[in-house]
Parts: C-alpha cells; structure tokens; sequence
C-alpha cells in the first residue's frame, strides 16, 4: 500500500500548533515565538513535509514557475547555457516551462504570445550567441525578463553574456607572458560582435605592453576550421615573421594548427596558439593540445537565472549588459617546453 503523503495538519499535530500557525510559519509569514518556530520547522523535517505546489501558488500569489524561451536550444553552445539556468532554477525550488523557437521568428512571436498569457513568474530568454542583437520581447510581461547568451536590442532589458573582451585579454597577457611579442590574431568578421570584442580584448593586452599586432590587424573570415587553414596560409605567404597566434575559436586555432605542422613549424616551440570556447572540455573530451579560453557558459546561464530570482524577490534590476568572466585552459599549444 502507497504511504499516505504527510499534510500540514500532521505537522501541526506533532508540533502542537495549530494548522494555520504551521501554515504561516512554513510560508515564513506571520509571528509566532522562536520556539514555536523550532518545533514547527523541526516537525516538518523530521516528517519530511513537501509542501503542495498548487497550495504555496495560492498563499504566494506565485506559480513558481519560470519561463524559458530559448532561440535555439539544440545548438552546442546554447546547451550549457540551458543546462546550466534550469540546474539553478531547481536549486531554487522552480519549476521551468521551456520552449524552443528552432531559429524560426514567427514561432518565436507565437511562443512570446503564449507564455505571456501563462502565469509564470519570470522569463529568461536564451540567445544563440554574441553574432547579433536579440530582439526585445520584454514588452506585454508584468514579470521580469532577463536575458542571457546575447544582448537584447532594448538597452533597458538586462543581457547576460561571457566577457568577449577579457577573453582577448586573457589570451594576449597569457602569449606574452611567455616572451612572444609577434602575435597575429585569426578571427571571424568584426560585425560579429563576439569577434569584435575578442580583437578589442587582444588589443589592449598588446598595446598595454607596447607591442604591434603581426600585419597590424587581424585577419578576418569565419568560424570554420576551413578559415583557419585559408588564413594561416595566408600568413606565412605573407612573410611576416610571427610566434604566436590568437585564434577567434577552437575551431579556427585547429585548422592553423594543422597548417603550421604541415609547415614544419613546431607548436608551441616555433609558434604558440591559443584558441576560445574550451569545445572539448565542453563536450567532456581529455584532449589537452589546445591553450584556450573557456566562456563557462553553465555559469553564464546560472548567474542569469540567479539575476531573474532576485528580480522576481524585489532585487535590483539593471538594463544593460552583465558580463561573466571568462578563464583560461592551459594546454600543449603553449606548453613551456621548447622541444613540444
């Protein structure tokens, strides 16, 4: 026979209060002596008292229930985002309603138009990425929404993103650090705006240090390993003698890798390489050739979803741009010995 769930009228019982005092005490209203409280607060523990969600909905007024509206949940970096905002959620005790627009504008627009009519206490909006402005869709919601792995278009609505800048510095400061002092830098098109801010980032590292970027800029394509390969091409036709490169992502930095072996060059000995988004340690691989630096997207999504609690709570909420710190992965791209 299933055992009977335990109710607050068994709290109280235990406790000897009666089930409104129980109720009040447990829902950390009303006053009551602090060893009232005790014995209430020990009752439910040790009857392992799991309040009734519909019950706490109606005395809070809330549905403790969150919203999540992702642009592209599948997509490889939106998932720790996602994994990492619904972890916390249940940390908190919230339930997510998560709901997926498949790149598709029109589903988001229908999504956007469904969730505001569900009782939820908050939203969060995930992004696919730093490429481009996320369109606002803060309007029509009595609830705080925050977004989080892009920037919303309306500067009153609070984004939330890895610190692009600071990964460029991070990079730049660390090939320094090692006595490399002709850096080239391989990235996407500075419209991106994730590719902007790591250029920015790499460039205040070098002229803090008085040191010229190899060609004086960088060299600009795409996110693809093809790119990577085309343009390390292109740096050593050029002549230009260099030591180290920055590359925009992983993928980038391992198609340069595999150009600068082709060229009997030795990596880190000839020319150290750093690459962005840790893409092996985020899909749990040991592989330790590359330098790079990690976006630590699950901490993105868990400090989102910590600003939308507090939000909800009566915290703070500032428009504008919240940015998560980015940590450098140590790997044999720029190992200190000379012979790798």
């Amino acid at each position: 026979m299933a055992r009977k769930p335990v109710s607050l009228r068994d709290v109280a019982a235990v406790a000897g209060v009666s089930a409104s005092t129980a109720s009040r005490v447990l829902n950390g209203q009303g006053r009551v002596s602090d060893a009232t409280r005790q014995r209430i607060v020990e009752a439910a523990e040790r009857l392992d008292f799991q309040p009734n969600a519909l019950a706490r909905s109606l005395v809070s007024g809330r549905s403790h229930t969150i919203g999540v509206l992702a642009v592209n949940a599948p997509g490889a970096f939106v998932m720790p985002v996602l994994t990492g905002a619904t972890t916390r959620l249940g940390e908190h005790d919230l339930s997510a309603l998560i709901y997926d627009s498949h790149l598709d504008r029109d589903l988001l627009a229908a999504t956007v138009r469904k969730l505001r009519a569900r009782r939820i206490d908050g939203l969060l909006v995930l992004g696919d990425g730093s490429r481009s402005g996320m369109r606002s869709v803060s309007e029509g919601f009595a609830v705080p929404v925050v977004y989080a792995y892009g920037v919303s278009d309306d500067a009153q609505d609070a984004s939330f993103l890895h610190d692009g800048r600071l990964a460029g510095q991070i990079a730049g400061e660390h090939l320094l650090s090692l006595g490399r002092r002709r850096i080239a830098h391989i990235t996407a098109w500075d419209y991106d705006l994730s590719a902007r801010a790591r250029a920015e980032g790499l460039s205040s590292a070098l002229d803090a240090a008085g040191v010229e970027l190899v060609l004086g800029h960088p060299l600009h394509g795409d996110w693809s390993r093809q790119w990577g390969v085309r343009a390390a091409q292109e740096l050593l036709a050029s002549g230009a003698p260099f030591d180290a490169v920055f590359c925009g992502n992983d993928e980038i930095a391992l198609g340069v890798y595999s150009v600068l072996r082709d060229a009997g060059l030795r990596v880190p000995g000839d020319v150290a390489l750093v690459g962005m988004d840790n893409m092996s340690g985020m899909l749990g691989h040991a592989d330790t050739l590359l330098t790079t630096i990690d976006p630590r997207l699950n901490a993105l999504g868990a400090a989102a979803a910590d600003y939308l609690v507090a939000a909800i709570d009566g915290g703070p909420y500032e428009g504008g741009l919240h940015s998560v710190p980015c940590t450098l992965v140590l790997g044999e791209s720029t190992a200190l010995d000379p012979a790798a």
